[in-house]
């Protein structure tokens, strides 16, 4: 066709296939609805208790049965300069504020001085029998550098305090947030205080309640 010039006209030409534009708006819900998934598993993974861990006996649990309560999580080893008077204090600190609304969590673990070398079964009988250990131990695991598990990756992220040495302790509240990070050095005496005080305020909220 000529247009009033007597020169052809030229109809604008589409920059983008329509055939593809289909195909593409198909990827681009795809992929917002892979990053929407992806942001609610980083929601529901946001707090410690959220986490699912292996016990002493080889059984996948979920530290969720935790929530409500306080909780010392520490990094154990059955040969250390440090076990003695870590198991004794834990278990103490166990006894005089535990089960209900307190736990020791121990993760032992081999990364430091191979001072944990056992397998899970004589490290809790050790832990038992010499120490009437009462509290929730769990597999033998990675708790540092890029292998760590996850639950010890919340825990290190949150504080910015990652483990270098055995009897790490991470002070962790109701709701599964990270209160305080201490290391090998400082006893269990020293931190019994902080731990008291958010156990006396479960209690006087439950009384509250009622």
């Amino acid at each position: 066709m000529l247009d009033p010039e007597g020169s052809v006209e030229h109809q604008p030409a589409s920059s983008f296939p329509k055939v593809l534009l289909i195909p593409l708006a198909m990827l681009l819900a795809i992929a917002a609805l892979l990053l929407l998934a992806f942001s609610a598993t980083r929601q529901k993974e946001s707090d410690f208790y959220t986490f699912k861990v292996v016990n002493i006996r080889g059984k996948l649990v979920s530290l969720e049965k935790y929530r409500g309560s306080v909780s010392l999580v520490v990094n154990v080893a059955s040969e250390c300069g440090y076990t003695d008077s870590h198991y004794k204090a834990l278990q103490q600190l166990q006894r005089d504020l535990g089960p209900y609304h307190f736990n020791v969590l121990a993760f032992p673990c081999n990364q430091f001085g191979q001072q944990e070398p056992d397998t899970n079964k004589e490290i809790e009988s050790f832990a038992r029998k010499t120490y009437s250990a009462s509290f929730p131990m769990f597999s033998k695991t990675t708790v540092s550098g890029a292998g760590a598990i996850p639950a010890f990756k919340y825990l290190i992220d949150s504080t910015g305090e990652e483990p270098t040495w055995n009897f790490w302790k991470y002070l962790v509240d109701p709701n599964g947030k990270v209160v305080k990070a201490w290391d090998s050095t400082v006893s269990v005496e020293e931190i019994r205080p902080h731990v008291t005080e958010l156990v006396r305020k479960i209690i006087l909220k439950k009384k509250d309640e009622l």
